[in-house]
């Protein structure tokens, strides 16, 4: 077969610069690689020295669709660290404005980014001129997330009262009950979104996923709890070092994570459904049986609808938390740094994120490590690849790009903070 290189220069619907190179022998599929070519951003390495107090701050700036995420590992971190005591009310009120992340990136993603490809529309606008209404919801919905994020945080990019103890301001409680018809119409939105979206075809597509997320004692994992995966891991995030590992590769400027003891492993929304599903109320637990998602789901393709489940359980934890909300006074607890190392994990939007730092005495990082949650899945897109495509023998050469694109944005994939382009390559 003559040799043969097709590209697909911009893909507007993925966060960072990357590409997907697929080669091909014989007819054959031989290496899927998902390439990240954006340049190394070194946030661990100028984190070095800047004390823990600018931690959050410096942080948030690593994603504009999941500050929260990164600000609050951080602060958990710093709060371990130091030995800090935290306030229920905060907890509960953090807990909150992680809600809103989870509505706005969730949001975005379902209607913007990934829903075009399984009605064959090129973008999110194309899309909208055939269904505008729904779109429109869905942009009310994300309005909502990011007003929420707004009203605890802030502002609702790279939020500005999140603190090492606390918040530097806690809001009223009247500010937040303002928010309560506008999560009410988000809530039905879910509803909608997900009866929608279960509706699409689905490729008869299942993979043998190591599922890992976190696990907290009682609620549905947004902000800590215990490692856990499919096939037994079950440990605090303290030894996540013992048990996962970075490994550089050529393609990607971006480090591959393995367990150590098996290798690759998926992180993300299906993960936490997966592994949670008893933690979920018994009305969204009844939606997602109906819906044809109950666990075991392994088809990275009904992702989708996954995250219209979450979607509509952060509008019910967040209505919750509103109408329980007690203010915190004071808004934040004393922090007296000292020397030592703390850990934090939680789910962002896309999967558990890790983060690890060791201050001196003053309070200052000596250390730093962060774990993104599309590092953990890259080895895993790459799978689903070679998997994947394989089954797409005998269609067009653009058809097995747009197709291979999809796979990708099963995963909703943050290369960077910005959105830019993903490059499909195939090599015959």
């Amino acid at each position: 077969m003559t040799a043969r290189t097709i590209k697909v220069d911009t893909l507007a619907r993925v966060e960072g610069e990357g590409a997907i190179l697929l080669r091909f022998s014989g007819g054959q599929l031989t290496d899927a690689k998902l390439r990240i070519y954006e340049p190394p951003r070194l946030f661990e390495a100028f984190l070095r020295g800047r004390t823990y107090m600018e931690l959050p701050d410096l942080v948030a700036r690593i994603c504009g669709i999941c500050p929260v995420a990164y600000q609050m590992c951080a602060v958990q971190a710093v709060e371990q660290a130091f030995g800090v005591t935290i306030d229920p009310r905060v907890t509960a009120l953090r807990r909150l404005l992680y809600c809103g992340e989870y509505i706005e990136s969730h949001a975005l993603h379902i209607y913007l980014l990934h829903a075009p490809d399984f009605l064959g529309y090129p973008d999110g606008l194309a899309m909208a001129a055939d269904h505008g209404g729904r779109v429109k919801q869905a942009l009310a919905a994300k309005k909502t997330g990011n007003d929420l994020m707004a009203a605890i945080g802030g502002r609702e990019i790279h939020p500005i009262s999140l603190c090492p103890g606390g918040f530097y301001r806690a809001p009223e409680r009247r500010a937040l009950l303002a928010l309560t018809d506008a999560l009410q119409r988000a809530r039905d939105t879910a509803i909608e979104t997900v009866h929608w979206v279960r509706g699409f075809f689905f490729p008869d597509f299942q993979q043998d996923y190591e599922f890992v997320s976190l696990r907290p004692a009682k609620s549905y994992p947004i902000d800590g709890g215990r490692i856990v995966s499919s096939r037994g891991l079950d440990i605090p995030i303290e030894k996540y070092g013992d048990h996962f590992v970075e490994k550089h590769v050529a393609h990607s400027n971006a480090l591959h994570s393995v367990l150590r003891a098996r290798g690759t492993y998926h992180v993300g929304p299906m993960a936490r459904f997966n592994l949670n599903f008893d933690r979920l109320p018994v009305p969204i637990q009844d939606l997602a049986r109906e819906s044809g998602v109950a666990p075991p789901c392994r088809n990275p393709f009904m992702s989708i609808i996954v995250r219209g489940l979450e979607l509509l359980y952060a509008c019910e934890e967040a209505l919750e938390l509103i109408a329980s909300y007690e203010r915190p006074e004071p808004p934040h607890a004393p922090v007296k740094p000292r020397a030592g190392v703390g850990h934090g994990a939680t789910e962002a939007p896309r999967g558990m994120l890790y983060h690890h730092y060791e201050f001196d005495a003053e309070g200052r990082v000596v250390n730093a490590r962060i774990v993104p949650p599309t590092a953990q899945n890259q080895k895993c897109i790459e799978e689903d690849l070679r998997a994947f495509v394989p089954t797409l023998s005998g269609e067009l050469e653009s058809e097995i790009i747009l197709r291979a694109e999809q796979a990708v944005r099963n995963y909703d994939p943050c290369i960077s903070c910005a959105t830019h382009a993903l490059k499909a390559v195939i090599e015959r």
